[in-house]
């Protein structure tokens, strides 16, 4: 019995390893699997389960959801329950909603899509081509996205600032703009003043005497 005790703390401690370093790790998810991101226009049906599948997996900030699809299929990412049901981004938010491209243009050229997540709680995925009909039919699943080890520095990037534009180029002729120095009691901008002040004065005493 007292042989066993040991054995019986090495195969904890594994599971433990085993169970963080499944922890730790961020993970890709093809949705769909093998299925991808497809309708079949001629059956009506989606190429997998999607509901079935997203609940069989557990999703947290820093994963990717990889849509292996072609440009017949929209992967639409949104937070909005409404827009989901009702399968159209007709009257969303551009801040709840975001349609994803693979960068082609040409209807059916494959594409290979990456959704980061990024924000913790439900959010909804689906396709409103065919006027929503896609999505109807199953091209469309939910999941919620637990912390886990919080986004990884890659992901956790303040907002670009916004765009400002440059200052338009001053009409031919026009004097450059004059910048007034001012200041409180003591500062450079009194000092200088009464420099200029002085200067001219000692001017006008050297020319009183030179008459």
């Amino acid at each position: 019995m007292a042989a066993a005790w040991p054995i019986s703390l090495c195969i904890f401690a594994v599971t433990l390893l085993i169970n963080a370093a499944a922890v730790a790790a961020y993970t890709n998810y093809t949705v769909g699997d093998d299925a991808g991101w497809f309708f079949n226009s001629t059956t009506k049906k989606a190429s997998a389960n999607y509901d079935a599948w997203a609940a069989n997996r557990t999703f947290n900030l820093g994963d990717y959801l990889i849509f292996n699809t072609n440009s017949n299929q929209t992967v639409i990412q949104t937070y909005n329950e409404t827009t989901y049901k009702n399968c159209t981004t007709d009257y969303s938010s551009n801040k709840d909603t975001f349609q994803y491209d693979g960068g082609v243009d040409q209807f059916g050229s494959a594409s290979i899509v990456e959704v980061p997540l990024t924000i913790l709680g439900t959010q909804y995925y689906f396709s409103d081509a065919s006027d929503g009909e896609q999505c109807l039919k199953g091209v469309a699943f939910e999941i919620n996205v637990n912390r886990g080890l919080g986004l990884p520095p890659s992901l956790n990037q303040p907002p670009p600032p916004p765009y400002s534009p440059p200052p338009a180029p001053a009409d031919e002729g026009q004097s450059p703009p004059i910048t007034i120095v001012t200041g409180s009691p003591g500062n450079g901008g009194i000092k200088s003043s009464a420099n200029v002040f002085w200067f001219g004065f000692l001017i006008l005493v050297f020319i009183s005497f030179s008459a």
